[in-house]
């Protein structure tokens, strides 16, 4: 079985505020995270490897966005996300 067995997938959108580091302004911007929501149970073809597996997995978002285009008409360069994390645990 995959990890994708074990988990429904959703994407979404989040707001972050991020600075621009060409222009430095700063803006609200909203960025494509997918969140894996653990299923309630397990398929019922699952090996005991499967089980355990299953039994450690917890559901997590994944940041889908690495890149985002800056706001301010001026600049409208591309930047990347640094300031946050690529997964977060739920």
């Amino acid at each position: 079985m995959e990890e994708r067995d074990f988990f429904t997938e959703k994407d979404e959108l989040k707001q972050a505020n991020l600075n621009c580091p060409f222009c430095r302004q700063s803006d609200s911007y909203e960025v494509r995270w997918r969140r894996r929501t653990k299923k309630a149970s397990l398929p019922s073809h699952a090996s005991q490897e499967d089980r355990m597996k299953f039994a450690k997995a917890q559901s997590y978002m994944v940041r889908i966005d690495d890149t985002i285009n800056c706001k301010n008409q001026r600049c409208r360069r591309r930047f990347e996300i640094t300031s946050l994390q690529t997964v977060a645990f739920l």
